[in-house]
């Protein structure tokens, strides 16, 4: 079984979503930080993302012809499967949509052989996911930043008793965290 990872970019005051101009991946080349990405970028063989987020990237990274992040070249290369009932024609090379129950359409993903899933983005799928308790990990990259507000990782209600802290590091003044599902 294949291993749901949420990565996500997130303020000190929990938003993941990006109402300001805190988070630049094009500004990370430079940075440790993003050597942790690479690396995990090599363990994975699947991004999954919604519909909104999709767009976002789709509409960003294709056209970038000089990238020294290499998240172009990943995020052209990797398989993606965007969750989405209204896109059938995703215009992104190595895209599959998943049109069904996403959910059911996660979990099948899991079954298959290979490395791990990683979703980032993503609010809303995020949240379905979360509670139907697929996802096994969270890599967390906080920023010093307080927002005040903006969506958060976990749905308003969803209680976890305890994540089990997998790693923790600092690239420059972002802390790193990953945790397993309990």
């Amino acid at each position: 079984m294949r291993t749901l990872v949420v990565t996500q970019n997130i303020t000190a005051d929990g938003s993941i979503e990006m109402l300001g101009d805190w988070f630049d991946p094009q500004g990370q080349a430079d940075q440790t930080g993003l050597v942790e990405v690479r690396r995990q970028d090599s363990h994975s063989d699947a991004f999954l993302t919604g519909r909104h987020t999709f767009e976002a990237l789709r509409s960003y990274w294709p056209q970038q012809s000089e990238d020294p992040t290499g998240i172009t070249a990943y995020l052209n290369d990797v398989p993606k499967y965007v969750v989405s009932s209204v896109i059938s024609d995703p215009q992104w090379q190595n895209t599959t949509v998943l049109s069904g129950d996403a959910v059911q359409q996660v979990r099948a993903l899991k079954d298959q052989q290979g490395q791990d899933i990683v979703i980032t983005g993503s609010i809303s799928l995020c949240h379905t996911l979360i509670e139907a308790r697929l996802v096994d990990e969270y890599r967390l990259f906080v920023y010093p930043v307080v927002q005040g507000r903006g969506r958060r990782l976990f749905p308003d209600g969803f209680e976890l008793a305890r994540l089990r802290l997998l790693e923790s590091r600092t690239f420059g003044d972002i802390a790193y965290l990953r945790y397993a599902a309990a």
